[in-house]
């Protein structure tokens, strides 16, 4: 392990001005580093060249650029989705995602290392949360993904392993960075954030009135199911759950997407899909049905293309526009829910 300095990525462009006011510089220092890092991505303060030496040579001593390894890089059969592995400051790796769709490229990048909500469908829980991100390890991974593949990334997801509202001011940071004219200027229209469902933060989000798209990763649709299925529906029961997403709406004006993963006998019947028509019916909403990946550690099974195709129609009788997510990287482990602290948890085994 390595001692850890002050990734400038942490910072936002005010954050930075007082950084360099303190260091005794002109303001605009900072917004010439900020260009540095952000937008061109410079892995070195000597890249930085309309910087005087001096102050190159000061701040490779005080400060770091910001920049991730990477341990490993998996491509999948079809060549639409890589999956990289990379190495912290401190040890410990997460996992990033890039997938090639017909609108754009995007990223799907990790908030913790690990998890701590205890979802049953997924693989980022095992083994629990070791910490979370700081905004600058969210953002390079982005940067890594794009200088690795030379491709310009149009589209960020927040759904690799861990719960960005349980990193909520890290991730805030990030997602104002990364749509900053002085970062990749990435519109929110083209963010995804997904949370299973902390409450108190999605009201809180809605206050930023980011035009993102929320994602909420429902499963179920009635709280003894989801108990099994997402715990934290034992602290936020459908009913909070459901006033919470209204609120949203209302308050952002952008429509909730609910992610609902179909799970052989367990949540795919008719019936259950008359539930959850009806627990949604007063929100504005999309439905995203997901066949469920399979995660070694777990019993579950996906549902068959006819329950899936039959479970989506029920919806649709109601008015509820409803797709099934196009699979990617399930052979590399990339897809939803496949992501997890690997690297370590194969160490421990």
């Amino acid at each position: 392990m390595t001692e850890q300095v002050i990734n400038l990525k942490d910072f936002n462009l005010e954050e930075l001005e007082n950084y360099f006011s303190a260091l005794g510089e002109p303001p605009y220092r900072a917004r010439q580093v900020a260009d540095w890092i952000f937008h061109k991505g410079a892995g070195s303060f000597a890249d930085m060249t309309n910087l005087p030496s001096g102050l190159r040579g000061r701040l490779e001593h005080l400060a770091s650029p910001g920049s991730l390894s990477i341990l490993k890089r998996q491509v999948s059969s079809r060549g639409d989705t890589v999956k990289y592995l990379f190495g912290l400051h401190d040890g410990q790796a997460v996992e990033s995602v890039l997938m090639h769709h017909s609108y754009g490229r995007s990223v799907c990048i990790s908030t913790q290392v690990g998890c701590r909500m205890g979802c049953r469908l997924c693989a980022s829980t095992l083994g629990g949360m070791v910490r979370s991100l700081s905004p600058g390890e969210m953002y390079d991974q982005v940067l890594a993904v794009q200088k690795d593949s030379g491709i310009r990334v149009s589209h960020i997801v927040l759904m690799g392993s861990g719960e960005p509202l349980d990193n909520y001011d890290s991730t805030v940071k990030f997602l104002r960075n990364v749509n900053a004219a002085y970062g990749l200027n990435i519109g929110f229209r083209h963010i995804t954030l997904s949370t299973c469902g902390v409450v108190p933060r999605m009201q809180q989000l809605a206050g930023e009135c980011f035009p993102l798209t929320l994602a909420v990763s429902l499963h179920a649709a009635e709280n003894r199911l989801r108990d099994k299925l997402v715990p934290i529906n034992r602290k936020y029961p459908l009913d909070i759950l459901m006033q919470a997403c209204l609120y949203y709406t209302g308050k952002t004006g952008r429509r909730i997407t609910f992610e609902y993963a179909l799970l052989s006998g367990v949540n795919d019947s008719p019936d259950q899909a008359e539930r959850l028509a009806g627990l949604v019916q007063k929100i504005p909403c999309h439905i995203n049905l997901i066949p469920f990946n399979p995660v070694g550690e777990r019993q579950y099974k996906r549902s068959s293309p006819e329950k899936v195709k039959r479970f989506r129609s029920v919806l649709e009788q109601h008015g509820i526009e409803a797709t099934v997510r196009r699979e990617l990287g399930a052979d590399i482990d990339a897809a939803c829910g496949q992501l997890r602290r690997r690297a370590v948890l194969e160490k421990e085994l």
